[in-house]
């Protein structure tokens, strides 16, 4: 076994496990803050109805929505896989089972971090929420200028925690055949019969969940003067 050619395809799937997580994050905060407003709504149907989505995803496997994912062309709509494919100009099926994954990802935590935001913003005073009103302020500013960075603070550690654990989870992407670090070492403990690749596969999640922990424990301290006693 050649360490470095290892090591190289190694970095190459942990390239694929980057791009997961960061595309994931991206996608599912702005959209857990529009099903946390939706889930708030005074529109009932709205609001019931996305309470319903987030019990439903939070309360199910996110492997099996990848796998659910994944019929839903050939199932729902009747498109085999190869086809919808070549609808969205994708030359690779590998492409098409990315996207998959990246939307079942984004969905789950975007209901994660909806009732992440919903906490927050309920632990906001509502006598703060009443002073902007008397000062002539919308909602919008309200929420901009008032409830955002409290928020923002409060929560913080959960939504660490979130994160953190979508690092782990990048790696159920190896269930859709994704070419993830897990999947790579795995088929070089088939190819060499080695364990290795596994503990170096282990030292890149290490290494970038340490990283990742500073980087929010810098974050934190940055506003933590924003949080009001």
């Amino acid at each position: 076994m050649n360490f470095w050619s290892v090591l190289y395809d190694l970095c190459m799937g942990f390239g694929m496990t980057l791009k997961l997580f960061a595309l994931t994050l991206i996608i599912s905060i702005p959209l857990g803050l529009l099903f946390c407003f939706c889930s708030m709504s005074k529109f009932k149907p709205l609001s019931w109805l996305m309470k319903g989505i987030i019990w439903v995803i939070r309360g199910t496997p996110l492997l099996l929505q990848c796998v659910v994912v994944t019929f839903i062309p050939s199932v729902l709509l009747k498109i085999p896989n190869k086809d919808f494919a070549a609808m969205l100009n994708l030359d690779k099926m590998a492409d098409l089972q990315f996207i998959f994954v990246l939307f079942a990802f984004s969905v789950n935590y975007a209901c994660y971090f909806a009732v992440i935001f919903e906490g927050g913003i309920k632990n906001i005073p509502k006598g703060q929420l009443e002073a902007g009103k008397v000062l002539g302020m919308t909602k919008w500013q309200i929420f901009f200028h008032i409830i955002l960075m409290q928020v923002v603070r409060k929560i913080m550690a959960p939504m660490s925690n979130e994160v953190i654990t979508l690092v782990k989870d990048t790696a159920l992407a190896r269930a859709l055949s994704i070419s993830e670090i897990i999947l790579v070492a795995y088929e070089k403990v088939n190819k060499y019969a080695v364990l290795s690749p596994l503990f170096y596969a282990g030292a890149f999640y290490l290494a970038f969940s340490g990283v990742l922990t500073l980087l929010i424990h810098f974050l934190e301290k940055k506003i933590c003067y924003y949080e009001i006693t």
